[in-house]
């Protein structure tokens, strides 16, 4: 807020302004009130500055622990020889990207890597939707994560109309065997599969930052900006996504990513939980059921919900 010039007649609004943010600094002079309303809000402005710096420095010290970790399990692989495949899943502006970079912040590059492919060439639409998914799975003691992987074909693609009503349901019923296939190597795989849930005001906000903000506009796709409308629709392909393909071989986990920082935390804790290693006894690895919640559960909650309000809002 700067107050103006032209605001200097208006001693009456200045003092109420100055009565309301800081009553002791009142001054009877106007020009002067005008000035100590303008320092006042410089220092409000440097206090919100320096609490967000702590903010920001807590979360990302919070979270090295579990990133030491993530090292760990990395050499674990490599040694094992086991292959790790994360999918990352759910609506737009839920913090799939995010969460990926802090996962990834201080691992082994030589030992993982993330996809994220764009849409499919006139040749890869002639065939099997996953055989450009597969092509990129890991090798021995590797880590691939999928930001946005196969399941496109279940969220986005049905409701953007990207793909005929056909092979919509041709997906939901072979998934599950495809998934098997590959889970049935030797238990040299681990499939982790990760739906991220953000809430429809939540998601509203991320989307104006990005609109506003030059260093996130990149990020604004035609998906986002049907997004709100088409909330109802992606909420069906949601509860559908569950119903046919949460099962106890590939089981989803729901996210909660409201909060960003909360949502990386329990994924980090959630990736350790998922592979057998010795881990730091002394770190926190129990999950957070209100961020973290079962595919089935969160069914369950849906149906709930649909009975209740005639329709899911989760």
């Amino acid at each position: 807020m700067k107050i103006t010039k032209g605001q200097e007649g208006s001693s009456a609004q200045i003092r109420d302004v100055v009565m309301k943010v800081e009553p002791k600094t009142i001054s009877d002079d106007p020009k002067k009130q005008i000035q100590e309303v303008q320092d006042h809000l410089k220092k409000k402005e440097k206090e919100e500055i320096i609490k967000q710096a702590l903010k920001f420095h807590y979360e990302t010290e919070e979270l090295k622990p579990y990133q030491a970790e993530l090292i760990k399990l990395q050499r674990h692989l490599e040694k094992t020889g086991k292959k790790m495949v994360i999918l990352f899943d759910g609506r737009d502006a839920s913090g799939k990207g995010g969460t990926i970079r802090r996962i990834t912040r201080y691992m082994n590059e030589k030992r993982y890597r993330m996809v994220a492919l764009g849409k499919p060439t006139e040749d890869q639409k002639t065939e099997l939707h996953i055989k450009r998914y597969i092509e990129h799975f890991p090798r021995a003691g590797e880590i691939v994560l999928f930001d946005r992987s196969w399941y496109n074909r279940a969220l986005v693609e049905p409701v953007m109309g990207f793909c005929t009503e056909d092979q919509y349901r041709r997906f939901l019923k072979k998934v599950v065997t495809y998934e098997q296939n590959f889970l049935e190597d030797a238990g040299k795989t681990i499939l982790l599969k990760l739906y991220f849930s953000v809430t429809k005001e939540e998601q509203k906000k991320r989307f104006e930052r990005r609109k506003n903000d030059t260093l996130r506009h990149w990020k604004l796709s035609e998906v986002d900006l049907q997004a709100q409308k088409l909330w109802d629709e992606f909420t069906e392909k949601k509860f559908m996504l569950l119903k046919k393909t949460h099962t106890k071989q590939s089981p989803w986990w729901i996210i909660r990513s409201d909060s960003k920082h909360n949502a990386r935390r329990e994924t980090m804790k959630l990736i350790l939980n998922s592979v057998p290693f010795r881990k730091n006894q002394e770190l926190d690895l129990d999950l957070n059921p209100e961020i973290v919640i079962p595919g089935d559960k969160e069914l369950k909650m849906m149906k709930k919900q649909q009975r209740k309000y005639g329709k899911s809002l989760v």
